[in-house]
């Protein structure tokens, strides 16, 4: 097993989720697939925004809950982010063509990775997102884990 490299974030605010996720698409490379898991409401969108910002997408991004794709091809890398929520088999993936995504030159955010967690790269980056409510309402603790 290759050696993880861990990092953690703590997060007062949507402004401050977003500016993690921004930081974190600064450093993106075309190939590079990103995790992010988090319960409902913990930030997962709020921070794709941010991530897109790092990428220099001008596009309002928004949650492809009903699409599971979008696409954004006008910041500095195109761009695809998933939500697997609605993946009920992971066989739907190959209809959606993630592949093409998967393995180009794309930077691929997914949500919900767990949805489709035998068809993700062992190199792919772990985000994890979670509410720590004994801290306050908008604490969120932010875990991203490289190999």
């Amino acid at each position: 097993m290759k050696d993880q490299l861990i990092t953690c974030f703590e997060s007062e605010s949507a402004e401050d989720t977003f500016l993690i996720g921004r930081q974190l698409g600064e450093k993106a490379s075309p190939g590079e697939i990103y995790l992010l898991s988090g319960d409902l409401g913990a930030g997962k969108t709020v921070f794709a925004k941010g991530f897109a910002s790092g990428l220099q997408v001008e596009d309002d991004v928004t949650s492809p809950t009903f699409t599971i794709i979008r696409e954004y091809e006008g910041g500095r890398i195109p761009f695809a982010h998933f939500d697997a929520y609605r993946i009920d088999d992971p066989d739907e993936m190959y209809e959606l063509g993630y592949e093409d995504y998967f393995f180009g030159n794309w930077v691929c955010l997914i949500e919900w990775p767990e949805m489709i967690e035998e068809l993700i790269p062992d190199e792919a980056c772990r985000i994890y997102i979670s509410r720590d409510l004994a801290r306050g309402m908008d604490h969120r603790d932010i875990k991203i884990e490289r190999r």
